[in-house]
């Protein structure tokens, strides 16, 4: 066959075989030849001159090697050329090793452009979840977390043509997603506004004028910063259900970037609230890229992909969690009637206890009570002990014999009518907490008593919380979690 700088990699290795290990020694970039998938998919379109790129190998060079390694074996591996097929591949786990190639080779270098018009030949068209699982993939074969988040924005970029293309099905108002879209939308709204006083900002000469943009710049920044809010419950309402069906890759990648955007948020907040001006503006841009880049992949794959792999019952779940977290700038609307079947509800050990938000055996109730750093005891609305905790150090001694007996008579006469005094406002209403503080020992004690309420407002008790902060009060700075040791 006639070799030259345009002729396909698979049809050069159908017709001599043993080229392969030829090209696994020129580089390890070319170990993926011997996957098969790879050969009958990318290998299809790829080009020497391509793989000369690929492989940082000289092409003339790379062209004269490889005619004296035919020379060398003979032609008695030849084989009939097989012809090129321009049919998108349909199989979902070819999409899926083409798909992975093309993103492996992308982290190797290989130019953008050469990777879309590969994606434009063997795929033509993708659903967001393919990417999903893509990203699942590589990280479960070995691909860093870190290094996918380096250029997830460039992975989305390889497939923006076809994303573009991909309709969302319509969600009616006060459904989850559509929640989240028209957070998106006040995000953007909120942005250009951002992008017209900075312009603004540059071009003004009046120090009067100037100072009073600069506030409603820090105003705005502020603002922006309720897009905490839209993280958060894309952290705590879907990532967790994408976790349980397999992708828990992807909202980890997505979750690093929230945390990006956020420490953006916070230097340029302390960047205005030092007046450095300058910097400040030098430091929005960047941010707002960020933030649109997000929201770009929240349309066009997050949500998409959430539509397409979570049942009605998922997302009545996450319905049921919004509040909990709050909005960003928007209020939810009603409309969003979720039409579901009744499901038997799930099998529950027998010891289970159901708590307002989840279960937990007796065993694991007493055992988290035992472990918090505080002192408890719980006084019922008879005044009665009920409870208190024991863990490894108590504060203030406590006996069995205890329970059951009136709070009064748990304290020195002398205390007995702050005591008193303490649960009738409570029971009132008057008061919901007391609070105290001493010196004992060397340890300086928090004492707080709190009033314990139903649903309905009416008074079941007093919980008393006794800590020795004694470190807490020395603290200082700050240490984050990953400064843990």
């Amino acid at each position: 066959m006639q070799i030259s700088a345009k002729t396909k990699i698979n049809n050069l290795l159908n017709s001599y075989p043993d080229l392969v290990d030829f090209f696994i020694g020129k580089s390890p970039k070319f170990k993926h030849l011997k996957n098969p998938i790879m050969r009958k998919t990318i290998g299809k379109v790829a080009t020497l001159k391509q793989v000369a790129e690929m492989g940082d190998l000289d092409l003339d060079l790379l062209l004269d090697e490889i005619e004296k390694e035919i020379h060398t074996v003979g032609d008695k591996n030849a084989s009939q050329q097989i012809p090129e097929s321009s049919q998108a591949v349909t199989d979902s786990k070819e999409r899926q090793e083409i798909l992975k190639g093309i993103i492996r080779d992308l982290h190797l270098g290989v130019e953008l452009e050469t990777l879309k018009q590969r994606f434009r030949e063997l795929i033509k068209d993708i659903d967001p979840s393919e990417i999903a699982k893509m990203e699942q993939s590589l990280i479960d074969e070995g691909m860093p977390e870190s290094e996918v988040k380096r250029l997830c924005d460039v992975h989305v970029a390889v497939f923006q043509d076809s994303l573009e293309k991909y309709e969302m099905p319509r969600v009616p108002a006060g459904h989850p997603v559509h929640t989240l879209l028209e957070e998106n939308r006040a995000a953007e709204a909120l942005m250009e506004e951002i992008d017209h006083l900075i312009n603004t900002i540059e071009s003004s000469s009046d120090k009067e004028v100037y100072a009073g943009y600069v506030q409603r710049l820090k105003h705005l920044v502020d603002k922006l910063a309720d897009i905490n809010l839209h993280y958060l419950k894309k952290e705590n309402q879907l990532f967790p259900l994408m976790e349980a069906k397999g992708l828990s890759g992807p909202p980890q990648v997505m979750w690093a970037i929230h945390d990006d955007i956020r420490a953006m948020i916070k230097n340029l907040k302390q960047l205005l609230s030092r007046a450095n001006i300058t910097e400040a503006v030098s430091a929005t841009n960047p941010l707002l890229v960020s933030i649109r880049d997000m929201i770009y992949k929240e349309d066009h794959v997050l949500f998409p992909m959430t539509l397409d792999i979570f049942s009605e019952s998922d997302w009545i779940k996450v319905k049921h969690g919004e509040a909990e977290v709050g909005y960003a700038w928007i209020e939810p609307v009603e409309g969003w009637r979720p039409e579901m079947e009744e499901k038997p509800a799930p099998e529950v050990p027998n010891d289970a206890i159901h708590l307002d938000t989840g279960l937990l055996s007796a065993e694991a109730i007493n055992l988290m009570l035992t472990h918090l750093p505080v002192d408890l005891t719980f006084v019922n609305d008879q005044d009665e002990v009920a409870y208190y905790s024991q863990g490894k150090e108590r504060i203030f001694a406590r006996s069995p014999g205890i329970i059951g007996r009136k709070v009064q008579k748990c304290h020195p006469p002398k205390s007995v009518h702050i005591v008193e005094e303490i649960l009738k406002k409570m029971k009132s209403g008057k008061r919901d907490q007391a609070e105290f503080w001493l010196q004992l020992g060397g340890k300086f004690i928090y004492i707080r008593y709190f009033a314990v309420r139903n649903a309905h407002g009416e008074y079941k008790g007093c919980l008393e919380v006794s800590q020795d902060v004694t470190e807490i009060r020395k603290l200082e700075g700050e240490q984050r979690l990953l400064q843990w040791q």
